[in-house]
């Protein structure tokens, strides 16, 4: 986090880079946790499901996936849930991929979700304890790609959220997973399956059109959430500032996807943050809110009635 914001902890860091110098220089970006669930699958070495789950916990956990050396508590906190629904011969497998991410907000023991998303079209080829082997020039493993792509991601988000658009490289890289993987037989990569998918959400985001969804990510977090742990009422009126700017993206782009998936992470958080304020802040908040997401309206209007109940 902190070569994110330029500057280090020189101090308290240098007593842990003295005593464990081969922990950092081991430490990737990710420290993913990894659940791989079949509770539909019956009639199959189960073993295989264990197995799949190691190597996908080791692959984004091992992987270096920037040029950058992080400290052993900088890792980004993520998570990812398979569930294979369904098995198709004997090392072919279909389901859902869950994925989340968060970071940590100045000053207090809280993390603020960055990615709440369940990818519908996980589809890949899977031989037990066959290597997940990433390479930026070639896209062989249908799975590989989908993990690839989500840590690329997910470290585009949490960039974002340190430095104004400083998670371009990574979205690019993402973009890049997309364009190799155009001739795959398996779906979620492609502009015309769905408006909701892989490829859409990183065109949104290299789009110029969302440029203030991006610059929100940055205000919302850096000049909001983390002033809040002393200074709470500037830190909300930069939230809402931030948010303000998502009514550029929506009037231009009401269908956005990128927009809907920064809601599917932050609605709760909202409500949360703004469930304490002035009732004039509320009713400026969700005035925004229920323009720029109106599929929670009902979530951000219920703001309101705590005041009327008052």
């Amino acid at each position: 986090m902190w070569k994110k914001l330029g500057f280090s902890r020189i101090a308290p860091l240098l007593v842990l880079v003295l005593l464990l110098p081969q922990q950092r220089l081991s430490a990737q970006e990710l420290r993913c946790m990894v659940q791989v669930v079949a509770p539909g699958i019956q009639g199959t070495n189960r073993e295989v499901f264990e197995t799949l789950q190691t190597s996908i916990m080791e692959f984004m956990n091992s992987q270096s996936w920037t040029e950058h050396v992080y400290q052993n508590e900088e890792r980004i906190e993520c998570s990812i849930m398979i569930n294979i629904r369904e098995q198709i011969g004997s090392d072919e497998f279909k389901g859902t991929l869950q994925i989340q991410a968060r970071r940590p907000v100045f000053n207090s023991s809280y993390s603020s979700p960055l990615i709440n998303f369940q990818d519908q079209n996980l589809h890949f080829r899977y031989v037990e304890f066959e290597p997940l082997v990433y390479n930026a020039n070639n896209m062989e493993s249908n799975l590989v790609a989908i993990l690839a792509y989500y840590a690329y991601v997910i470290l585009g988000y949490d960039y974002d959220s340190f430095s104004s658009s400083g998670g371009t490289p990574y979205f690019r890289q993402a973009q890049n997973i997309v364009n190799m993987s155009q001739n795959a037989r398996e779906s979620g990569w492609k502009s015309f399956e769905s408006t909701r998918n892989r490829y859409w959400l990183v065109e949104n985001l290299l789009n110029e059109h969302h440029n203030p969804l991006r610059n929100c990510a940055y205000q919302y977090h850096r000049r909001g959430l983390d002033l809040m742990a002393d200074k709470p009422e500037e830190g909300r009126a930069a939230m809402i500032s931030a948010l303000e700017l998502l009514q550029r993206v929506y009037r231009q782009s009401p269908n956005s996807f990128a927009l809907s998936f920064f809601f599917d992470a932050k609605a709760e958080e909202i409500q949360n943050v703004f469930s304490a304020s002035p009732s004039m802040e509320k009713a400026r908040v969700v005035n925004v809110l229920k323009e720029v997401n109106p599929a929670n309206a009902d979530k951000y209007e219920a703001l309101l009635k705590d005041d009327n109940r008052l």
